[in-house]
């Protein structure tokens, strides 16, 4: 093969994502070619609801995986906390790896959540960040917020929101330095499956593409990131829902920390397990949470 094409939605994120996969590949692989698919996806059409209303996140893959599918390209990058649970039948992930601080980033307070000032107005659209900043502070008014790094950052700065929660690794990708504003612990706002590590998607029978996606697959992070979406497929949740996991290795093994919660955040329950095998590790980690009652939970968002 000695050109390959990536898709890649047109937001400022993606196309970040999409040159540096496009380096990478061109380095381990001299002599390839990569090009560029830019697309605008439904998601980025839609942004007048919360995307668990229209569809979920998946609305941001449909059309690059269509794109494979007809043979315009031949990967697509994404965000993997951006990714259902489980790829559609005839697509896998080729590689999963690169990933950068998993942590959410509080914009308007420097003092964290609690530095924001009683029933201040909190921009996020993640059911997810949601439950756990209302666990803590019952008194934010959190409203949905949708669009690119950028246009949230200028709905903060318009004072439309007091605040908002990204994902620190977007605003690392992009270079954005934000002054006001506050990284939060992990034991604070526990991050989505995948969150920070970006993942790239081919078609299942492609040989010739996953050898050439090989050299960038990072076994322990495709390890953990495993870990975390098992917890999701476990529950039946997909990647719009109130559930979070966030696993490390060290030693050969697995500590997975999971959560799951109710959106107005009145009802948290949370998991831990290790062990060596991301799918053991995962079933210990939905038992757990299926004793505490997930499925009451789950129930209640649908």
């Amino acid at each position: 093969m000695k050109t390959l094409t990536i898709a890649t939605r047109e937001s400022q994120l993606a196309l970040w994502q999409a040159n540096f996969i496009r380096s990478e590949l061109e380095r381990v692989h001299p002599g390839l070619e990569v090009r560029l698919l830019g697309m605008r996806t439904r998601g980025d059409r839609w942004l007048n609801a919360p995307l668990r209303e229209i569809g979920g996140k998946g609305l941001f893959i449909k059309e690059l995986e269509e794109a494979l599918l007809a043979g315009d390209a031949q990967i697509a990058v994404h965000s993997m906390k951006d990714l259902p649970a489980e790829v559609p039948e005839g697509f896998a992930l080729g590689a999963i790896g690169y990933r950068a601080d998993v942590r959410d980033v509080l914009i308007g307070s420097r003092e964290g959540v609690a530095g924001l000032r009683p029933g201040a107005k909190v921009g996020t659209s993640s059911l997810r960040r949601q439950a756990q900043l209302l666990e803590k502070r019952p008194d934010l008014e959190i409203h949905p917020i949708r669009g690119n790094v950028d246009t949230r950052l200028q709905k903060q700065q318009r004072g439309e929101y007091d605040a908002i929660v990204l994902a620190a690794a977007g605003l690392d990708r992009l270079g954005l330095n934000v002054h006001d504003s506050m990284r939060l612990d992990i034991d604070d706002s526990l991050p989505a499956a995948g969150q920070g590590a970006l993942g790239i998607e081919c078609l299942a029978a492609d040989e010739e593409v996953f050898e050439l996606l090989r050299p960038l697959n990072d076994l322990e992070v495709f390890r953990c990131v495993q870990t975390e979406r098992s917890v999701s497929a476990g529950l039946g949740a997909d990647c719009s829902m109130p559930v979070a996991a966030y696993a490390v290795s060290n030693s050969g093994g697995l500590w997975l920390r999971t959560l799951l919660a109710s959106a107005d955040g009145k009802l948290v329950i949370r998991a831990e397990a290790r062990g060596a095998d991301p799918v053991e590790v995962a079933t210990a980690a939905v038992e757990q949470l299926n004793a505490q009652g997930a499925s009451a939970i789950l129930a209640g968002l649908r």
